[in-house]
């Protein structure tokens, strides 16, 4: 019995490791669970939106097209989507025009890895144009992407960038479709051509932007329009706020 009760504090401190190392395991389970959560979250669902109305001629197409491929590849932007552990960027694509000419080129998709962002640029550069005949119609154009962003995935913010050359010539315009579809939540951004019409950025600036943050770039001309889109998915994936370079209207926050 001696014996016995000499060995007590031996299986005492073992089992006490024992339920330190297992407590231990449990934190550890615990804190990769909520790191797997916390990777899970979504921080920004954004849809972007090509303008392909009749005004746009197939060079300055090609120069959207291949535009939008470098700049989601350029490597400012690729660290901007991948860094931290704010959550993923959720990206879709569409081509706008007349009143029921819109095109999905790119549906929903998680951007979690390098492997994910090629897969997207080469999507994105090798799209084929899918009207070149239509008017400008900005709301139903407006009206799609809030459509689109309805069923995006469960984001801490959504976004719609609309670029074009022109304003609405044909069907309701922003104002309408402001009114009458989902745009809660949603901030509408614009990157204005500045080419067909002198009076774009001003439309853009007054119509077209939405919410909270929400501003415009001007690309002087379609050659200009990879760095512009650079730059505005850049600040977009942050959710940078430049001052007076922001132009929002308080009166249409979603």
């Amino acid at each position: 019995m001696g014996q016995h009760g000499e060995h007590r504090p031996l299986v005492r401190a073992a089992l006490l490791l024992l339920l330190g190392m297992s407590a231990a395991a449990w934190a550890e389970d615990i804190v990769l669970a909520q790191s797997v959560k916390a990777q899970d979250r979504c921080r920004l669902a954004l849809a972007l939106a090509l303008d392909v109305s009749s005004s746009v001629d197939a060079l300055e197409y090609d120069l959207q097209r291949v535009g939008l491929a470098a700049a989601l590849d350029a490597p400012d932007v690729r660290h901007a989507i991948l860094a931290g552990a704010r959550g993923d960027v959720a990206l879709a694509v569409y081509e706008w025009s007349g009143f029921n000419q819109q095109k999905l080129h790119l549906d929903w998709t998680l951007l979690r890895s390098h492997e994910d962002i090629d897969e997207a640029v080469r999507i994105l550069a090798r799209m084929e144009r899918s009207h070149d005949d239509f008017p400008t119609a900005v709301g139903q154009a407006l009206g799609y992407g809030a459509t689109l962003l309805r069923r995006s995935p469960d984001c801490t913010r959504k976004v719609l960038d609309v670029s074009g050359d022109g304003v609405n010539n044909y069907g309701y315009g922003a104002e309408e479709a402001y009114a009458n579809f989902p745009f809660d939540g949603v901030t509408v951004n614009g990157l204005a051509i500045l080419t067909q019409d002198v009076d774009v950025l001003h439309y853009y600036q007054s119509q077209i932007l939405r919410g909270t943050n929400a501003f415009v770039i001007a690309a002087q001309s379609f050659d200009d329009f990879r760095d512009a889109m650079t730059k505005k998915l850049y600040r977009e994936v942050n959710d940078i706020t430049l001052g007076s370079a922001s132009h929002s209207d308080p009166d249409n926050e979603g």
